[in-house]
């Protein structure tokens, strides 16, 4: 077959073909009786080999050791072959994103282009002053895009800078829910704790919705940070961790102070008094806790607490009945 029918047939052009054959990857096994080249089964097989090893990202150079050493392992080359495409792969998706970021922010011409460039790459630096500059300080009035600003705080460790980025998320308003909804599925506890602590300043159902849902995360940090910025909306979803969090002294104060926000519904206030007092009748509640139950009463209006604080006047424990008697003397000057 002459090389035009074999170029026609496989899609490979005559000149590549010409190619191939300079470097010695094909060569056509006969001549006709006017000169030209003939390419055989073995040939045409041949080129298809090559075109086939070329689809992987293989080098000409390499696709001729690949055909022509016996001792030429495909494992390695493969593996090299995997890691530089991942590598390669990584870097366009960056690019892409950073594109995206760039577009959303509408610049209005190449000098917004490029304040818009540099306020990310403040972002991303190494120095945590320089990032929490760009949080607090955009250049030249120009927003960093909010989804950045969420990727930033996700993997701030720096309190803050983290602070910083959180601040500027609550100026850019609910557009950064839905990304720091995804930071809260994170593997990562660090993560999602980042993601609730940034979900708590942002206002909205949305964000709502988010905090709700954290109460039922495995880490208890999480949970924590969720049910005191939900005590602070009135959600009283929230008072089961918040007790929680009392029992274990874990923010326990900022805990009291938001079961005494949500006690200003009645109906509330006397499910909080009923899970107060739960807690203190359980044998495995040890006596600092009951301590910080007792002390978490003080803030709950009612007749009831009154009641509840007459009968831990005459607990066993001195330090629960010095407490709930100082808690009944500062209700009745009141």
């Amino acid at each position: 077959m002459l090389i035009g029918e074999v170029a026609r047939r496989s899609g490979v052009s005559a000149r590549m073909l010409r190619h191939y054959e300079s470097l010695g990857l094909v060569r056509p096994s006969g001549r006709t009786g006017s000169g030209y080249r003939e390419f055989s089964a073995a040939d045409i097989r041949r080129v298809f080999q090559i075109e086939s090893l070329r689809s992987l990202g293989l080098s000409l150079r390499e696709i001729g050791r690949a055909l022509d050493d016996p001792g030429f392992a495909p494992c390695v080359l493969v593996g090299d072959l995997i890691r530089q495409t991942s590598e390669r792969i990584a870097a366009e998706t960056e690019l892409l994103t950073r594109l995206r970021r760039i577009d959303a922010a509408d610049p209005a011409d190449w000098e917004d282009v490029l304040r818009i460039v540099a306020l990310l790459q403040a972002l991303g630096s190494q120095n945590a002053h320089a990032r929490q500059r760009a949080a607090l300080s955009p250049a030249d009035g120009v927003a960093a895009p909010v989804d950045a600003l969420v990727e930033a705080v996700l993997g701030e460790e720096e309190p803050n800078v983290a602070g910083a980025l959180r601040w500027a998320l609550a100026r850019a308003g609910e557009g950064g829910v839905a990304p720091l909804a995804k930071g809260l599925a994170s593997p990562e506890s660090a993560v999602r704790r980042r993601a609730v602590q940034s979900l708590a300043v942002l206002p909205g159902d949305e964000a709502t919705a988010c905090l709700r849902a954290a109460l039922t995360d495995r880490d208890f940090e999480v949970r924590g940070h969720a049910a005191l910025a939900l005590g602070t909306r009135g959600v009283a979803e929230a008072v089961p961790t918040l007790m929680e969090m009392i029992v274990a002294g874990r923010n326990d104060t900022d805990a009291a102070d938001a079961l005494s926000e949500l006690a200003g519904d009645a109906a509330t206030a006397d499910r909080i008094v009923s899970g107060l007092v739960d807690h203190l009748a359980r044998d495995a509640t040890d006596a600092r806790a009951r301590g910080r139950l007792t002390q978490a009463l003080a803030g709950i209006p009612g007749t009831r607490v009154a009641g509840v604080l007459a009968e831990l006047a005459r607990d066993e424990d001195r330090a629960v009945a010095l407490t709930a008697a100082y808690l009944l003397q500062l209700r009745e000057e009141r």
